[in-house]
């Protein structure tokens, strides 16, 4: 006989949702935000609500000795209206035990109808759709739900067909990272693609992804989040969308990048940090912004070179102060380390960048090894330290 189908409730009970540092109420149910509440009423651009709304490195955990597992979920996308169908919704994934068990497209809920920069949207509303995971393993199993790094995604109900338990701690460090597009990494294959979170799984941790796409522009209440998140890891991935946006010049980033790293250490004073410059973008090594597509589909730089003698930013200038930066404050924070971005993707590798900017899903992928080797090995910023009690690495 098939085991009735039973609800789980998503707040206030065994599940817990990680990677997000707010859930909001919604008509629907809870949608998970990556930044807290109060950050809200500080944001001066619309979108970055909406990308602390995209659920990159959000995921439940529990454990449950279920056979079956269905999640109902409400999904908001876009759609031009020069195009019949929405935006892709992503995938969500399940792990269990820590392996790959089930992948299922995240279904089309809302519909947000762009008819192009600066027209009015219009919503076309949703209902919640259903993913259904079934044969599972028997027998009691950690099982992770893993949300679509690219879809603001609503929780709206869960249901298994066996027991549902808190998760057991586990014992792992917890890593917190922020960054730009890059690190959100919307065009990762799946949510466990991205690369922090394949670092992370490399590297035997726990991260938090506070990565905002088109964001990632030293906003102080970013760094007031970090400094007040538990963390045992930080790292941070800090240019591109400065000189995309050519939203510094090189008389106020210095300042900015001090007193960004000043706020997180008033929390964080001993954790191991890691300041990290951008990975190649071909358009913006010696040409600094602002920015736009060009017909080819590419990144194309509008600044002049010759400005970036007068203080304009470009991501050569970007990489050398963030070092000179780094080495000035080694010197009183032995916990601070610095990286070049391009070790994790290189000039030679630009093909890799189909619009000229964002690494393909694969590229991703060996970025996060590429970091995870660096940053997790016994002489990297990150390295594993043994447990005292069991002696085994956390």
């Amino acid at each position: 006989m098939t085991a009735a189908m039973r609800a789980v409730p998503l707040v206030g009970g065994p599940v817990e949702v990680r990677g997000a540092l707010d859930l909001e109420t919604t008509a629907a149910g809870v949608l998970p935000r990556r930044l807290p509440a109060w950050t809200r009423e500080q944001y001066q651009d619309p979108s970055v609500y909406g990308v602390t709304m995209m659920p990159s490195g959000v995921r439940l955990v529990f454990r449950t000795d279920a056979r079956v597992l269905e999640f109902e979920v409400l999904t908001s996308t876009g759609r031009l209206d020069s195009d019949p169908h929405p935006g892709p919704t992503g995938m969500l994934e399940l792990l269990v035990d820590g392996a790959l068990a089930g992948r299922r497209q995240a279904p089309v809920g809302n519909v947000m109808l762009m008819a192009g920069s600066g027209a009015v949207r219009q919503l076309i509303p949703g209902r919640p759709g259903t993913v259904r995971f079934a044969g599972l393993p028997a027998g009691m199993k950690n099982v992770e739900l893993w949300l679509p790094q690219q879809t603001p995604t609503e929780l709206v109900a869960l249901r298994a067909d066996g027991d549902v338990l808190e998760p057991l701690p586990d014992g792992r460090r917890r890593w917190v990272h922020h960054g730009s597009s890059i690190s959100h990494c919307v065009e990762a294959d799946g949510p466990t693609g991205t690369w922090p979170v394949v670092a992370a799984a490399l590297g035997g941790v726990e991260v938090i992804n506070l990565s905002l796409a088109g964001n990632a522009l030293l906003d102080p209440y970013v760094a007031r989040t970090i400094r007040d998140t538990p963390a045992d890891l930080i790292s941070l991935k800090v240019g591109i969308n400065i000189v995309s946006l050519s939203a510094f010049r090189l008389r106020t980033f210095g300042p900015a990048v001090h007193g960004f790293l000043d706020t997180i250490r008033d929390g964080h004073p001993d954790t191991p940090l890691l300041l990290m410059s951008p990975v190649s973008c071909p358009a913006l090594e010696h040409v600094p912004g602002p920015t736009e597509t060009g017909p080819d589909g590419k990144l194309a730089a509008l600044g002049d070179p010759a400005a970036v003698a007068g203080g304009a930013l470009s991501l050569t200038v970007v990489r050398a102060e963030l070092a000179r930066i780094a080495a000035a404050r080694q010197t009183s924070d032995p916990h601070l380390h610095h990286l070049d971005g391009r070790a994790l993707l290189g000039p030679d590798e630009a093909d890799d960048l189909p619009d000229g900017l964002h690494p393909t899903a694969a590229a991703y992928r060996r970025m996060g090894k590429r970091f995870a080797a660096h940053a997790f090995a016994t002489d990297g910023p990150f390295r594993c330290r043994r447990d005292r009690t069991t002696g085994r690495a956390p």
